[in-house]
């Protein structure tokens, strides 16, 4: 193999493809980078969970392939000022990369090693604006749980109807659910759970587009955008019916000014205990009791804020962190609790929805002392 190719084009697509390098991995050849010279210059990285092709402009001089180690590449392209290359591979994978100013050799490997591209079969499309797939992961994806042993909610459901798309995602703790009504099916309806991983890895690119283009296959599922194309697997497991947990009888209704709730609940959280990062929240007489108490550290801080409620006074305790990341993804300067007892779940939502969107969020209780 040998090819021509500018140093910053090659950067460009060394940093796409790094979103699907493993930081570190017991398989070697997972930490290289898959060079394909035949019509076109094509890049493959994968973790073997996710995959992505970027296509290089490039002049080929020699057709072939070779795998080469990605953190030695991608750092030694970094360290060059704009220049031109040219990588050249010999029958032993022998790697040499030229430039006016030096040369660097490197030791490839087979490309016949590197995990074969995944086979997206029996594919069905996905239609959607970018900024809608954007806002349904933005408003969602916080709350996926990174728990190994709960492999469903490693990832976001994405619900496809006709007219409609939702977004779920839960750790146990929190629940968060993004649905959409401004869109229509362009031939694929069913549930899918994305990964997390995933999920991350294409919001940077739809800042660019205007239209996404998702093709679900029966075990994974692709995204394209300008020259780079990423695979991932899809979660097969079953996703719990999570509209069985979402309460129905919380008729204590508290009206919050989220910036103040936020800010009050992460400064009294400073004196939380680590482990528990337990606050508790009384609603009463208009207002908001935000205390925290830690034995351990003997430490104690209270805030009160007020609040739109007049109903009887209710304690209830949160995990500041959780909460906060729930306040965090809402948008709106007002935002409603709606509560029932100190151990039934809360559920948390803008004051005000926007057009076609409506956004719940739903948050599990700790038990306070006196419980």
């Amino acid at each position: 193999m040998k090819i021509s190719l500018s140093k910053q084009s090659l950067q460009t697509a060394l940093g796409n493809l790094g979103k699907a390098t493993p930081t570190r991995s017991t398989i070697p050849i997972l930490n290289t980078v898959l060079f394909t010279a035949k019509d076109t210059l094509s890049l493959r990285t994968t973790d073997l969970e996710i995959s992505i092709i970027a296509l290089v402009e490039s002049k080929i001089n020699e057709e072939g392939s070779v795998a080469i180690p990605y953190r030695t590449l991608s750092d030694t392209v970094n360290a060059m000022p704009d220049t031109e290359l040219v990588i050249e591979a010999d029958e032993k994978n022998r790697v040499e990369i030229k430039t006016d100013f030096g040369s660097y050799d490197i030791a490839g490997s087979s490309a016949e090693e590197f995990p074969t591209t995944p086979q997206v079969d029996n594919k069905k499309e996905i239609q959607i604006k970018a900024d809608v797939l954007k806002r349904l992961i933005m408003k969602t994806s916080f709350a996926v749980s990174t728990d190994e042993l709960k492999p469903a909610l490693m990832g976001a459901l994405l619900e496809v109807g006709e007219n409609s798309i939702v977004s779920v995602a839960t750790d146990g703790h929190r629940l968060a659910i993004c649905s959409r009504k401004d869109y229509e099916s362009a031939g694929y309806t069913g549930d899918v759970v994305v990964p997390r991983k995933f999920l991350h890895l294409v919001l940077p690119y739809l800042d660019e587009q205007d239209e996404a283009v998702l093709w679900i296959g029966e075990n994974h599922l692709t995204i394209s955008f300008d020259g780079v194309t990423a695979f991932s697997r899809i979660i097969d497991e079953r996703y719990p019916d999570y509209r069985s947990v979402l309460p129905q009888e919380n008729d204590k209704i508290v009206k919050i000014d989220r910036e103040k709730m936020l800010a009050a609940v992460k400064r009294v959280s400073i004196y939380s205990n680590r482990a528990t990062r337990q606050v508790t929240l009384k609603f009463a007489g208009g207002k908001s009791v935000i205390t925290t108490e830690d034995s351990e550290s003997a430490s104690r801080a209270e805030e009160t804020i007020d609040v739109e409620y007049d109903g009887e006074e209710v304690s209830i305790g949160f995990n500041a962190h959780y909460l906060s990341d729930i306040l965090s993804h809402l948008d709106t300067e007002s935002a409603y609790l709606r509560l029932n007892t100190p151990i039934s779940a809360t559920l948390i939502s803008p004051d005000s929805q926007q057009e076609q969107e409506e956004i719940t969020m739903l948050l599990m209780p700790m038990r306070t002392s006196g419980q």
